[in-house]
């Protein structure tokens, strides 16, 4: 169902968020006070304009009252960003998305009425840090402070072979993670069986913890040794002194 949204402050999360928003079909309404970033928006968006946004009048001018959600994606100007979202909540806009720069800019909009702040720095740590030390991985989703859902390759000991013979399925499995679909080209196979075979260039999304992920890279002689190795350390004696 198609939208009435408006973004405001353009930035690469800002703009990336309009752009978003108007491809999946929504119309969208940004705002910026540098005009180049307005510029740089036009085109990817339904209109985009160049002003102040902690302007009631404004606001009121552009019809923004009228917004079905509303994006603050202000990131250094901590004072026009609170300003801003309290201005939007006035105007009962039903759904506000706040961007925030630290836990304590957080913790204010949400005082204030944002019905989702979003901590992007933040995020896009988490998912480098996960995409940078597994291979193979595309995209990293933060679940927990240690569970996640990856977009991933395939690792080489897995390919063409089921997921069973793979040990991720079934009475096998070995590394307790949980296949939730396998993308193979524009198709997409949700829960797959323990008999679905993974083929090159197919893409698994994976529900499971970072350790269990670690494990899952490895080869099944990479992983036998480190689980020696392991045991191999619980079984030394402490040296007494």
């Amino acid at each position: 169902m198609k939208k009435q949204a408006v973004v405001i402050g353009l930035g690469r999360f800002g703009s990336s968020m309009a752009q978003e928003l108007y491809q999946v079909g929504h119309d969208v309404l940004a705002m910026d006070q540098d005009e180049k970033n307005v510029q740089d928006a036009m085109g990817t968006v339904t209109y985009a304009v160049r002003g102040d946004a902690t302007s009631r009048s404004l606001l009121l001018e552009l019809g923004v009252q009228n917004s079905d959600v509303a994006v603050v994606a202000i990131g250094s100007d901590i004072q026009a960003s609170i300003l801003v979202t309290v201005l939007l909540k006035s105007l009962n806009i039903p759904f506000i998305i706040a961007r925030s720069s630290s836990q304590l800019h957080g913790d204010t909009l949400e005082r204030i009425g944002a019905d989702k702040v979003v901590y992007p720095e933040q995020e896009m740590g988490k998912r480098l840090a996960h995409v940078d030390f597994h291979p193979g991985v595309i995209d990293y989703i933060d679940v927990s402070s240690d569970y996640g859902i990856t977009k991933m390759r395939p690792p080489d000991h897995m390919m063409k072979r089921t997921l069973e013979e793979a040990g991720v399925s079934g009475p096998r499995d070995k590394y307790g993670l949980a296949i939730l679909a396998i993308r193979r080209g524009r198709e997409c196979v949700l829960l797959p069986s323990k008999d679905e075979q993974v083929m090159p260039g197919d893409i698994l999304i994976v529900a499971g913890s970072a350790e269990q992920l670690g494990r899952f890279h490895l080869s099944p002689r990479e992983a036998e040794q480190r689980s020696r190795a392991g045991f191999a350390r619980q079984r030394t004696p402490r040296r007494a002194f």
